[in-house]
């Protein structure tokens, strides 16, 4: 039982990191929805995201056939994980290259959202093709590092729990931030491009992918910090 601490733990923050791809997209999806809405569509997205895994798992079997060659063009041989990762690449880059076009050349801040009817099943539809992405690749990474079954399944659902409890906090945070949003737009365009690159077998690794984020997001902290203090003290009144 000690043995499986450390591979479920490490499973778990594997997870997690992953995950964190697919809170970005939803949040971002969901903030086109009315208020009420909102919170509907994360818990069915996540939700869904934890049924995707859980399917996945039961047919391991299938899902490491997916490592298979099943044909070669121009001498370079192509899986069916491959192309998943291909196809859902090129999906991610379409959806977040439009967000960004929506939202710095033809977005009315001051204009009231438009929302469509039926566009709550639309979001959800795109959120499920994220999730048989993430997953199979999720699945695919998590036969490569451990044996068990159950360790698997646990850190499918503890990784769920904790996406559920993040995804809120999240999403408002990005809301309440233009500029968050546009830079979590971002994330996703090189997310879609390294999965466009890994299915062309261009392995990037992840470190150097999230690390990128992570600093983006520190700039981009740091410099929301310093515009808000320096419109405080040009506000304060002189003495």
């Amino acid at each position: 039982m000690a043995d499986a601490i450390i591979p479920l733990i490490t499973l778990i923050a594997l997870e997690v990191v992953l995950g964190i791809d697919n809170i970005i997209f939803i949040s971002i999806l969901a903030d086109k929805l009315p208020e009420q809405q909102r919170n509907k569509l994360r818990l069915w997205g996540i939700g869904l995201a934890m049924v995707m895994r859980l399917i996945l798992l039961a047919i391991i079997s299938w899902i490491l056939k997916l490592d298979k060659t099943l044909f070669i063009l121009f001498g370079m041989p192509f899986t069916g994980k491959e192309l998943i990762l291909i196809a859902g690449g090129i999906f991610l880059l379409y959806k977040s290259t439009k967000e960004i076009y929506h939202k710095t050349e033809q977005e009315n801040p001051n204009a009231p959202t438009q929302i469509k009817s039926g566009s709550f099943g639309k979001f959800l539809s795109e959120i499920i093709i994220l999730d048989v992405v993430f997953s199979i690749d999720s699945i695919i990474t998590a036969v490569g590092m451990v044996n068990e079954l159950w360790i698997m399944y646990t850190a499918v659902i503890v990784t769920v729990g904790i996406m559920l409890v993040a995804s809120k906090p999240i999403a408002s945070f990005i809301s309440r931030h233009p500029s968050f949003k546009v830079l979590a737009l971002c994330f996703l365009m090189l997310i879609g491009f390294t999965l466009i690159a890994e299915g062309f077998e261009i392995k990037i690794p992840k470190g150097y992918i999230y690390f990128a984020m992570g600093f983006s997001f520190l700039v981009d902290l740091i410099q929301m910090k310093t515009i808000g203090r320096n419109s405080s003290s040009q506000d304060a009144p002189k003495q």
